[in-house]
């Protein structure tokens, strides 16, 4: 009890003498209060399962709890514009995404700028994606597929998780790698998407390979080819795009963990050591493993240049297929 009024005076002391100060004393109790993740998608896609995960294990560490938001909508712009504009406190993190950080706002106007108005923690994990299509769709294999767009230029339609997600960017790849012209119907989340995919409304998709797994099991959905840099275990008979004939296309989402700019260096530290906790934990290993996802080691500065380069690749899509998105 002394020893408790004795440092406290010392604090007040300090205070007094302007060491020490009130925003100072509030990194070092980081975190005091629940936290708040942003998921710039919809509920129940993947962003969503990987965001819940992480906020569970990323708050255990913390010793906080922190509150999943769904913000979906606008190119994941919505999530983005809003985390960019929060209090630069450590108490609203982003979920982010290359569409969130790099393809949107190359794509279009949005209030924010995807990397100089966030402190990055790091990289959280990488998801490939999966080129599905509709049972009703004659194409058994990529090259069959390829076939059947070009005789009908503009007619086959696929989803995605909305404008410059990942889906969207893996669907201009193959356009653009395979020479065909498909439609693009963008929803608000991986999981819309893939529903109206087993519904017939689009015949396509390239959708995180988690959220269209157990549909592809089931055959509701036909995988064509994996986006991921070798096979599938789980899908051990679906090649992967350079064995189907379309050598350098890989495709998949990575996900990373931001603040708003101008977060105290301290607070961005102690949330980039406790991400790199979560990642080791087995816990958080299994739930990657049963997204097929990767854990990104790249934390704060390689995150940030991961990102920067990225966008760089993706700048060069965005102007070669003239990739235009509106909110």
């Amino acid at each position: 009890m002394r020893k408790s009024i004795r440092l406290l005076k010392n604090a007040l002391l300090l205070f007094s003498m302007g060491v020490v100060t009130p925003a100072a004393m509030a990194q070092d109790n980081y975190p005091s209060r629940p936290i708040t993740l942003v998921n710039p998608y919809a509920v129940g896609g993947p962003a969503d399962l990987l965001g819940r995960a992480l906020a569970k294990e990323l708050g255990d560490v913390l010793g906080q709890s922190i509150i999943v938001e769904n913000k979906a909508g606008g190119g994941a712009s919505i999530g983005a514009a809003y985390v960019a504009k929060a209090a630069p406190d450590g108490y609203t993190l982003l979920l982010g995404t290359a569409a969130a950080h790099t393809v949107t706002p190359l794509a279009t106007h949005v209030p924010y700028d995807g990397v100089t108005d966030f402190e990055f923690i790091g990289m959280v994990a990488n998801v490939p994606n999966v080129l599905t299509v509709h049972p009703s769709v004659p194409a058994k294999t990529v090259q069959e597929f390829i076939a059947l767009a070009k005789a009908e230029p503009g007619k086959i339609s696929y989803g995605s998780a909305g404008m410059g997600s990942s889906p969207h960017i893996g669907g201009e790849m193959f356009k653009k790698a395979a020479g065909v012209d498909l439609m693009h119907v963008p929803y608000k989340g991986a999981a819309p998407a893939a529903n109206d995919m087993v519904a017939g409304v689009v015949q396509a998709g390239f959708l995180n390979v988690s959220a269209v797994l157990p549909l592809i099991k089931s055959g509701r959905l036909r995988a064509l080819a994996y986006g991921g840099s070798k096979r599938l275990a789980d899908l051990p008979d679906v090649p992967i795009f350079a064995q189907a004939g379309l050598p350098d296309l890989e495709m998949g989402s990575w996900y990373s963990l931001a603040v708003p700019a101008k977060t105290p260096a301290a607070v961005v530290d102690k949330l980039a050591t406790a991400l790199q906790t979560v990642q080791a934990k087995p816990e958080f290993q299994k739930t990657l493993a049963i997204q097929n996802a990767e854990t990104m080691p790249q934390l704060k500065a390689q995150a940030t240049e991961y990102i920067r380069a990225d966008g760089q690749r993706l700048a060069e899509l965005v102007r070669v297929t003239g990739m235009k998105l509106q909110n």
